[in-house]
């Protein structure tokens, strides 16, 4: 593949039923162009826990992907709260959800630590009151 091939998605923080559709044309495509079923896990995994996150927290975003030679790179932007505390965000189990939502079974504080394990590589930039963007590398 010599051409950097790229897919952007809003992500609608309005709609549980539609979270995750991004990462379901991703895996699709990805599948599509060849890729070996590790990696089209690790992006799908790491990609739909960052689209659940901006359905609970953020109300909705903008992801996008770019495929290239050398590796997957997903980027997950929203305008929401921010993330006050990212070391505590990190640990698995720590969820800020609120009940109804972790009543419809979202909310178990996987988000993040998932991204994290799924993806190669992690930066996290967050601002209070300003918003959260992610950036996830899945290597070739």
């Amino acid at each position: 593949m010599s051409e950097t091939i790229k897919f952007h998605f809003d992500v609608d923080g309005q709609d549980f039923s539609s979270a995750g559709e991004a990462s379901v044309v991703v895996k699709k495509k990805l599948r599509q162009l060849g890729f070996s079923p590790d990696v089209i896990r690790k992006v799908s995994i790491a990609m739909y826990e960052g689209e659940i996150n901006m359905v609970i927290h953020a109300n909705g975003g903008t992801a996008d992907v770019e495929v290239d030679d050398d590796d997957i790179t997903i980027v997950l932007t929203d305008n929401g709260p921010g993330i006050p505390d990212l070391d505590l965000a990190m640990q698995e189990g720590y969820s800020t959800a609120r009940e109804n939502i972790r009543a419809l079974g979202f909310g178990a504080g996987m988000g993040l630590p998932n991204m994290k394990k799924y993806s190669d590589y992690m930066d996290v930039k967050t601002e209070i009151g300003v918003g959260t963007t992610i950036t996830m590398k899945v290597n070739l």
